[in-house]
């Protein structure tokens, strides 16, 4: 169900909050902005933006933050902040990223630093003279087609019957939908105190709400030059950085992982696949590109028990074959 109260079933108009699968967004908006010339990917912070410490301007570079390896730590959001304007949540994040520090030298490997998302997006706004959602609308679902993609806002959330609402596990076991329910926060460890209803509209650089044909849009339009000539597409999706066998506690990838421009890339039977996943309280999705076959898979989920990997899993063998 999109929305158990009104009665309305998950279908492929629905939009799903993307959670992290949005992330790659923002690095087509830089490459966008590289391909015209108007940016460097060896620029500095410094180059774009104000108010950041002084090593962080002078030594982290765009490819290091669309990379995830600028070195830098980002403090804990305030999952309890409930935001009620575009204008808060822009202002908070501005100020959120500036708080960051650099904890390692440029180009170590960085574990999920928010500001690398963040920086990106306040480069995007500084150089195309707009917010980072607007561009990203204009530019990238505008020109893909996707119709029934955008960055809505909580009241559209409420309203709209075209958007899936996010349905929490709480401690007891019961679900209950996350954007009615504001004062409720997810209990699960890794996202202790959540609720993405809490934002008025996602960080920029991050989430926004697509449809799954809507995704299969962006896929093949980032194959045949809608969104980047060929060269900048490939840079997108290239192999920067090799991942390790395994870390932070978790095990190592099944295949051969490399991390690309803000998304993972695989080397899967003899074949390259690229995708992004995301997940919140009530949030699952994921989208993946097998470019040597042309197939698409996207997975849109609005509850917390969706098995999300074991489905992507399946996707992934029946595309490419069986281990």
């Amino acid at each position: 169900m999109a929305d158990k109260e009104k009665g309305i079933l998950n279908h492929e108009g629905v939009a799903f909050n993307l959670s992290s699968a949005g992330k790659p967004f923002g690095a087509v908006a830089i490459l966008q902005l590289a391909q015209q010339g108007k940016v460097k990917l060896s620029d500095t912070v410094g180059t774009y933006l104000k108010g950041y410490a002084e090593d962080i301007a002078e030594q982290v570079t765009i490819h290091h933050l669309l990379s995830g390896t600028s070195g830098l730590n980002t403090p804990d959001e305030d999952v309890q902040r409930i935001f009620q304007s575009r204008e808060e949540v822009h202002e908070y994040y501005e100020q959120w990223a500036r708080q960051s520090k650099l904890v390692a030298a440029p180009g170590t490997p960085t574990n999920h630093s928010g500001a690398e998302v963040t920086i990106p997006a306040q480069i995007v706004e500084a150089v195309a003279g707009k917010t980072y959602w607007d561009y990203v609308q204009e530019n990238i679902f505008g020109h893909c087609g996707m119709t029934g993609t955008a960055f809505y806002t909580r009241p559209q959330w409420l309203t709209d019957e075209h958007i899936a609402h996010p349905y929490m596990t709480l401690a007891d076991g019961s679900q209950v939908d996350a954007v009615r329910n504001l004062d409720k926060g997810s209990p699960y460890p890794y996202e202790l105190g959540k609720n993405p209803g809490r934002s008025f509209i996602d960080a920029p650089g991050d989430g926004g709400f697509a449809t799954a044909p809507d995704l299969v849009r962006f896929a093949h339009a980032l194959g045949d030059g809608t969104l980047l000539d060929r060269p900048y597409a490939e840079l997108l999706t290239g192999a920067k950085i090799p991942h390790a066998d395994a870390q932070d506690g978790q095990p190592a990838p099944a295949y051969p992982s490399f991390g690309a421009y803000s998304m993972p890339v695989h080397i899967v039977n003899g074949q390259w696949v690229f995708g992004r996943g995301g997940a919140n309280p009530g949030v699952g999705a994921n989208w993946t590109i097998y470019p040597y076959t042309g197939w698409v898979g996207v997975i849109l989920g609005n509850c917390d028990d969706l098995p999300l990997q074991e489905m992507a899993d399946q996707e992934l063998q029946a595309v490419t074959g069986p281990r």
